[in-house]
């Protein structure tokens, strides 16, 4: 059984066109699960639903303590992308599981939206990965401690000196 984490993040992010802005929304996980022909051998739990620029130490604690209450040994996290690596670094702690984060550049919502293959491929390497802790982002796993979100091409990469 997988557990799954949600805790906000662009991928559930709204568009309210009165107020000209995002917010975070109900999560489109169920959803995109279903699209994606998941339909079993998941938990799903929502921690915070909260932009990832809004995370704090104690918000980071909830999910670092739901990880460490939960029986699954693997655990996929939604989560925002600006400080995921950030929360990847805390979650680094937990012992003997396999904990993937997975975003969205885009919103769910939105046509092109790289949700649907991010929640996919993390999906699989949740399942194919050893222990340990990884941001699964658009076609690649990155090691906690071993990425970084480049704002200016809008995807994840290594940082210098790792392999």
């Amino acid at each position: 059984m997988i557990q799954i984490l949600t805790t906000g993040g662009t991928i559930d992010k709204v568009y309210f066109d009165a107020n000209s802005q995002f917010e975070i929304g109900d999560s489109l996980l169920p959803e995109l699960l279903t699209e994606s022909n998941i339909h079993e051998g998941y938990a799903l739990r929502e921690l915070v639903r909260k932009d990832s620029l809004e995370l704090t130490d104690e918000d980071r604690s909830v999910i670092l303590e739901a990880v460490n209450q939960t029986a699954s040994r693997r655990i996929l996290i939604t989560h925002g992308t600006d400080t995921m690596a950030e929360t990847a670094e805390v979650l680094k702690q937990v012992p003997d599981k396999t904990i993937v984060l997975t975003g969205a550049m885009q919103p769910a919502r939105m046509r092109r939206t790289d949700a649907l293959f991010n929640i996919g491929f993390a999906w699989s390497a949740v399942q194919l990965l050893p222990s340990g802790v990884y941001i699964a982002m658009n076609g690649e796993v990155f090691e906690a401690g071993t990425v970084r979100k480049n704002l200016a091409a809008q995807k994840f990469e290594r940082t210098e000196g790792a392999g």
